[in-house]
């Protein structure tokens, strides 16, 4: 199955000068979304993953079928705000300005070794936020694992020493 094949680009989304890769043509076709979601559990498998954080907002629906395959916790990275527990959060640098990400403070286990799911890896700066976060929360960063990687913006190489895995590059 040529995943590859199904993701669309779209000129100039969200703002002038990008070219979105667009997975919900993917999402539509169950055979492909079967194949990345098992290429992703696959992966973190190998990587002895005892549960998996996914970003905001695709990284949900990757990781949460990924968690649920495992038989491991899902937990969501969210934006600050959207959490209705105690919760840890990292701030992140953007091309103009800061974002950040938040986890429940008891989501994760001390010592669990965690993967962290994706849609897509670019410069790396959200999934390295995520990774001092499930840090700070008590875990051990088993693996990124996404979708996509740009891999022209060198997100993988910002993310070392951590285990990165993508299923399709760009």
């Amino acid at each position: 199955m040529d995943v590859k094949a199904l993701i669309r680009d779209v000129p100039d989304f969200p703002k002038p000068g990008i070219l979105f890769k667009d997975i919900t043509p993917v999402l539509a076709h169950p055979e492909a979304f079967s194949a990345v979601i098992d290429g992703l559990t696959g992966l973190a498998r190998v990587h002895g993953a005892d549960c998996v954080v996914g970003i905001e907002s695709r990284g949900f629906i990757l990781g949460a079928p990924v968690a649920r395959a495992l038989g491991a916790p899902f937990i969501p990275a969210r934006k600050p705000g959207k959490l209705p527990a105690a919760t840890r959060r990292v701030e992140y640098a953007l091309e103009y300005g800061t974002d950040a990400l938040e986890l429940h403070a008891d989501a994760i286990r001390p010592g669990a070794r965690v993967v962290i799911v994706d849609d897509l890896l670019a410069t790396g700066g959200t999934a390295e936020a995520a990774c001092r976060l499930v840090t700070a929360c008590g875990g051990q960063v088993a693996a990124v694992l996404a979708f996509i990687e740009l891999a022209f913006l060198g997100g993988a190489t910002r993310l070392a020493p951590h285990a990165v895995h993508c299923l399709v590059r760009f």
